[in-house]
């Protein structure tokens, strides 16, 4: 499960992040990084929201980031998932189709947009969660301060931060091509979609990218790359290959069918270390032409952020074929073990187990227990005899589904869902996709999806939003022909294998998933015991199923986005179907405000303090095409009254 080089406990680098400390942004009046901080921890130690004062809190202005919604098809083609950065008075964000823009971020008044221009190809769905900042010390004028942008159709931009005008000296004009080495690709095979992770004392912007699900064997790599924060040069490149194996081809290529890494790292500039998640190797549903390919799947990767080097890697999912992929942001904290402080990471991940890492070794700091899980009866298949699971957390989503207790709204609904489950292979988590249809819980959506967690630490909680949903996952030989398609009632071709993948939600003849409810709930962890603190459901069914439940039962709801916690003890989430962003008591779990917006707000809220000395909240608000409930594309603040 571990996997690591020498490390040398202790050793600190001899100039660690000085340049970057003299001029980086005050402390907690800004958000320079995706995640509040390099370490993820989405926590902000800003005061001036109060439980008390809850009720003054009141939009101050809203934006909309102009993605055309021109017919039904565009409207679902795109996904406003975007948490913006705030470096001294000015919010940095990306619309889904990937232009730029900057807004003062006092009153939201438009600064400037760049728009790269990407290839908006018929079959695409556009995602961006993010830019990057950087300031460089040394640099006076135009693009002393940068901020990078990994686009959709595999470019690396760096711009002016003052003006939006591309850097002339990064890269290209201002351009990295990020094709470069992948050999041949298909249209919408390979995108960014995650914020580049700046190593300031390294020097270098690293990242990885999306390959497209289930496609084929011979996918793109899943290569890492590092390049020069000021002229774009590659600077070093890891690929995921199995030890002792050639990360090139003959024809200098990056090796295909790697695990790639879509979801955003995390940095330690102490350690000179950066936190990647793997995804699984493509095919996600089919591993029987893997050949050792997925090694380093469904994993934590510690990487030196000046080198590549492998330092170590935890395997939260062996042999990955229910693409289980770590798409949080591996989190690091400070563990208050028994023994001391231990600088830890933790990884968050679909199946809804929890692993405390300590971040120095990948060891875990609970207990892993590897477990006898079910076999694959598919011609060709070698599913892992074992998996791990840690002994606390406890699991966060139930992965027992049975007839008897399969769920309806109506009596007729019930009993459509229990049919359709007593005719499926269940036997709890790991089931294998099979021939007759498998009964994956939690489905791909997760558990934990690429919201991750948020953590407290004057609390010593840490926070994460989870949902539960069912999927039926079945194999289908290729003689029997293709795969009826259309939203996630799909799999894909996994060209290159015996079989196809049939990949749907398990849903009643209503369209309301047939598990029990809560759907999506948010849980508090202590970090010293990694006991459940509180636990409550998050969200109501007011947007689930075609036809909403009534009332706005408080079911929970599934739910994509994260959470924002704040030194005042409070828990800002949107991240449901239902189209709220509410305030929770951070210690508690007591639900104190919400307040409804124009479509979900499937994004990490964050928060920082205006010229005007108010706290503002912001959070984007776009829907998701996974997932039922309105479309837009606002971008809405929050701060109290000015009366």
């Amino acid at each position: 499960m571990i996997s690591r080089t020498r490390f040398l406990p202790g050793l600190s680098l001899l100039v660690m992040c000085l340049e970057a400390m003299a001029v980086g942004p005050s402390a907690g009046a800004d958000w320079p990084a995706w995640g509040g901080d390099a370490a993820g921890s989405r926590f902000s130690p800003l005061e001036q929201l109060q439980a008390s004062n809850l009720p003054q809190l009141e939009v101050a202005w809203e934006y909309r980031t102009g993605d055309a919604f021109d017919s039904e098809a565009a409207r679902f083609k795109q996904m406003l998932t975007v948490t913006p950065l705030k470096v001294d008075d000015t919010l940095y964000l990306c619309s889904a189709r990937n232009r730029v823009i900057a807004l003062d971020a006092t009153t939201g008044e438009e600064r400037w947009v760049h728009d790269p221009g990407v290839d908006e190809a018929d079959g695409l769905t556009f995602a961006c969660r993010g830019v990057a900042w950087w300031r460089d010390a040394r640099a006076r004028g135009p693009c002393a301060s940068r901020i990078y942008l990994g686009t959709y159709d595999a470019r690396l931009l760096a711009l002016d931060a003052a003006t939006g005008e591309l850097c002339p000296d990064f890269g290209r004009d201002g351009v990295v091509d990020l094709t470069a080495g992948l050999g041949a690709l298909e249209t919408g095979e390979y995108n960014v979609t995650a914020p580049p992770t700046v190593a300031a004392e390294a020097g270098v912007l690293v990242l990885g990218a999306r390959v497209a699900d289930n496609r084929k064997v011979d996918a793109p790599s899943g290569v890492v790359r590092a390049f020069d924060l000021r002229s774009g040069e590659l600077r070093w490149a890891w690929n995921p290959v199995p030890p002792g194996q050639p990360m090139q081809d003959a024809a200098g290529d990056y090796r295909r069918g790697t695990p790639n890494a879509w979801g955003t790292f995390s940095h330690d500039p102490e350690t000179g270390l950066v936190f990647v998640p793997t995804g699984n190797p493509s095919p996600d549903s089919w591993g029987g032409e893997r050949e050792g390919f997925d090694h380093f799947g469904s994993s934590v990767v510690a990487l030196r952020a000046d080198s590549g080097e492998l330092v170590w890697h935890f395997q939260t999912v062996h042999h990955d074929l229910w693409d289980y992929d770590v798409g949080a942001q591996p989190t690091l904290f400070t563990w208050p073990g028994p023994d001391g402080p231990v600088p830890a990471v933790v990884a968050a991940t679909k199946t809804g187990l929890l692993f405390f890492l300590d971040r120095r070794t990948g060891e875990p700091l609970f207990p892993v227990e590897e477990r006898p899980v079910p076999a694959s009866d598919v011609p060709g298949e070698q599913a892992s005899p074992t998996q791990p699971f840690p002994q606390r957390p406890r699991p966060l989503s139930d992965s027992r589904l049975t007839a008897d207790s399969s769920w309806g709204l109506l009596y007729f609904d019930r009993q459509a869902c229990a049919g359709e489950i007593g005719s499926l292979r269940a036997e709890g988590l790991y089931t294998p996709p099979s021939l007759q249809g498998s009964l994956q819980f939690p489905g791909m959506l997760g558990g934990v999806n690429w919201g991750g967690v948020s953590v407290d630490p004057g609390r010593g909680l840490m926070l994460v939003n989870h949902s539960s949903l069912a999927v039926v996952s079945q194999l289908i030989p290729r003689s029997q022909g293709q795969v009826a398609g259309g939203g996630m009632d799909n799999g894909g071709d996994m060209a290159g294998t015996p079989y196809r993948a049939s990949l749907r939600p398990l849903l009643s003849p209503l369209g309301i998933p047939c598990n029990p409810p809560p759907w999506g709930k948010l849980t508090a962890i202590r970090l010293a015991s990694g006991e459940i603190a509180w636990e409550r459901t998050l969200g109501t069914t007011a947007e689930v199923g075609p036809v909403p439940l009534p009332f706005g039962l408080t079911f929970g709801a599934p739910n994509l986005g994260g959470s924002l916690l704040t030194a005042s003890g409070l828990t800002f989430i949107a991240a449901t179907t239902d189209a709220r962003l509410r305030a929770f008591d951070t210690a508690s779990g007591e639900l104190l405000w919400e307040s409804r917006l124009p479509a979900g707000g499937h994004a990490t809220p964050m928060t920082y303090l205006g010229a005007d000395g108010r706290q503002y909240l912001v959070i984007a608000a776009g829907g998701h095409v996974a997932l039922p409930g309105r479309k837009s594309d606002h971008i809405i603040a929050y701060a109290l009254s000015a009366d």
